[in-house]
């Protein structure tokens, strides 16, 4: 599937699933404490993917987005809704908070500045992704926790107050944002969720089969 040229749909699914595992991994940490590590890497890695010339390759390859996919199927087919509430909530806080940050060109440029320093720790502290959260949740903490708009993360007490756990939760929060930019300049909009559901679901099925995490 990663061969061929993908749609403009399928890029829009990539995109928006970037969105859904960030969302995911934060709700899994905030009641679990726990993280699934090739996803969470994945994620983190495509905040430093700034030229990358395809999709899939801001997550390191379609294997890299399959729990996004997967969860983004799940969610447009209204399955597990109990268990997904609060993951849909972080969805949507994500994408209205990009807009927010899309507006703030001063902001967008001190991210992409900081995350341009930061890159270097993640190449040469590759597997150590916990430090490179650290760095990341240092840029979110200086920029988009300052706007009114918050995003309100719920779960276990324990694990949310755990430094490690907040700093990796941070740094998702990012990536689900570089997600949603990255979905809107495919042409991903919020109301189009509704009317291309059905194509999106689809989408979001077929890639995750094709997609073999070997």
């Amino acid at each position: 599937m990663s061969k061929r040229a993908l749609s403009d749909i399928e890029q829009q699914t990539l995109a928006l699933a970037g969105v859904v595992q960030a969302a995911r991994i934060v709700d899994q940490i905030s009641r679990t404490g726990s993280y699934p590590p090739e996803f969470l890497e994945a994620s983190i890695n495509s905040l430093f993917k700034f030229d990358a010339e395809r999709v899939e390759d801001v997550f390191g390859g379609l294997p890299g987005i399959k729990l996004g996919l997967q969860n983004l199927a799940a969610l447009l087919a209204n399955q597990r809704e109990a268990e997904n509430r609060d993951m849909v909530r972080y969805v949507f806080a994500l994408l209205y908070l990009e807009g927010k940050f899309s507006a703030d060109p001063a902001m967008m440029s001190v991210v992409r500045s900081r995350l341009e320093h930061a890159s270097f720790r993640a190449e040469h502290f590759a597997g150590h992704v916990q430090d490179v959260c650290h760095s990341i949740s240092g840029v979110y903490q200086d920029t988009l926790s300052k706007l009114k708009f918050r995003i309100k993360v719920t779960g276990s007490a324990q694990h949310l107050q755990d430094s490690k756990n907040a700093d990796i939760i941070r740094a998702l929060l990012l990536a689900g944002i570089r997600s949603g930019f990255l979905w809107r300049q495919l042409g991903g909009r919020r109301w189009k969720l509704l009317f291309q559901r059905k194509a999106l679901l689809r989408c979001a099925q077929d890639l995750s089969r094709s997609t073999s995490l070997v």
